[in-house]
């Protein structure tokens, strides 16, 4: 008996755990974990570092080793006398080669490191759009959650309307048809709910694809949440912010670095190469008359240079410079795009906060309604259609109120990801308006 119990207390226990709401904290470190796209770009960083490796091993010296082992067997005819060579020859070699002078390698490495730089600062924009995937999946799941307790509060107050009405039917102070209003009201409020429910689903959905994990009911927005104009206060201050400081502006002109040193690397085509070359080798001639062993070492300078390539290489540079336009291009739309997104995002924070503010009045003002329709309806001033439709009018400014707030926070964070400010900080921020209760 008392196993059963402490199996029943674990359980209960288990199921506490698993019922907590998750923050949104806890969301984008579990997405940080799971979501395919951020461990895409996480590879591409992690191949991106090793450019530099690669680049700067061509400023460093190679070595290599061959080995020849040749078996001769040759019938010579010379002045009526025949005879037969018959002979193995081996030969073993060690190459050094250092680059003095080579304009392609020091370009290369230069690119490199632009390369290196490039993969973090788009690692670092797949973080910030994360970001933005999961807030705007938690605050999705957050308004479905709203709609439906909305929906059951409206229900709640219907079902009393219809009682009233059934109620004052029956004592003839009411027709059949505040009963047959108020019932379609109910039918309808029930319709809703379901499709909630089911809208629910989806947004819950939604929200495992990008973390990994389907959420409990998460907390609302604490009451009272007063949310402010982003700082600084101007727009064309977040404009220049996000010309400038924008992930992927930034990650787009490294792009146009790179294709503009592809060009001077394709031009270093024509240019000549130095190098420093030693050389040891050993060769092994094993007759059976007089097998003899010769060692050599050769050090000295190799200088190349170019003479015709069948022109490929004035074909490459062409080929750079129309890529480098190419590029400069896409910088500028991606410069354009984040000043745009800037923008939306800026006047999007100021018309939410407004509609927030109209529609806070809003809900004043259809809570007094509703409470002087339902003194007027007791009165016999007002009929329940009256009381029905100052109902719905209150629920449905509630719902679009707490809609606006939510996206209000979403289009902050995307304030700021244009700006290229985008971090943590700013999702703890939001993290602590929640009710943790």
């Amino acid at each position: 008996m008392q196993r059963t119990q402490l199996a029943s207390l674990i359980a209960g226990i288990c199921l506490a755990i698993d019922a907590q709401a998750m923050t949104l904290l806890e969301a984008f470190n579990a997405a940080q974990a799971y979501d395919s796209q951020l461990a895409s770009a996480r590879g591409t960083r992690d191949a991106a570092f090793e450019k530099s490796t690669q680049g700067f091993a061509g400023l460093l010296p190679t070595v290599s080793a061959t080995a020849n082992v040749n078996r001769t067997n040759a019938h010579v005819t010379s002045t009526g006398v025949d005879r037969t060579i018959d002979y193995t020859q081996e030969v073993y070699q060690i190459l050094l080669r250092q680059p003095i002078y080579n304009r392609n390698n020091l370009d290369v490495y230069e690119q490199s490191k632009l390369q290196v730089t490039a993969g973090e600062i788009q690692y670092e924009q797949a973080r910030n759009d994360l970001a933005l995937r999961v807030a705007q999946a938690y605050f999705d799941v957050l308004a479905a959650q709203d709609v439906i307790a909305f929906i059951r509060a409206q229900k709640a107050a219907i079902t009393e309307q219809l009682e009233s009405a059934k109620r004052n039917f029956e004592v003839g102070t009411a027709t059949i048809t505040d009963t047959h209003e108020a019932q379609a009201r109910f039918d309808l409020a029930i319709a809703q709910e379901i499709a909630a429910q089911n809208d629910l689903e989806v947004k819950r959905n939604a929200f495992a694809v990008v973390t990994g994990q389907l959420p409990p009911e998460l907390n609302s927005l604490r009451s009272g949440v007063k949310l402010s104009s982003p700082e600084p206060s101007s727009m064309d201050k977040w404009v220049q912010s996000a010309e400038a400081g924008n992930f992927g502006v930034v990650a787009q002109g490294l792009v146009a670095e790179i294709a503009k040193l592809e060009i001077r690397r394709n031009r270093s085509g024509h240019l000549p190469t130095l190098d420093a070359v030693a050389v040891g080798s050993q060769r092994k001639d094993l007759t059976f008359t007089s097998p003899t062993v010769t060692n050599t070492t050769a050090l000295g300078f190799q200088l190349t240079i170019p003479l015709f390539a069948g022109f490929s290489t004035t074909s490459k540079i062409r080929e750079a410079i129309a890529l480098e336009n190419q590029a400069r291009a896409d910088l500028d739309t991606a410069k354009r795009t984040a000043m745009q997104n800037a923008r939306a995002a800026y006047l999007g924070v100021q018309s939410g906060l407004s509609q927030i503010r109209a529609l806070e009045a809003a809900e004043i003002s259809s809570n007094s309604a509703l409470e002087s329709n339902k003194l007027g309806y007791d009165v016999g001033v007002r009929i329940n259609i009256d009381v029905l439709n100052a109902q719905q009018q209150l629920y449905s400014t509630r719902r679009d109120l707490a809609k606006a707030r939510y996206d209000t926070l979403v289009n902050g964070l995307r304030l700021k990801a244009a700006a290229g400010t985008l971090g943590e900080v700013d999702l703890a921020e939001l993290n602590a308006l929640l009710d943790m209760r």
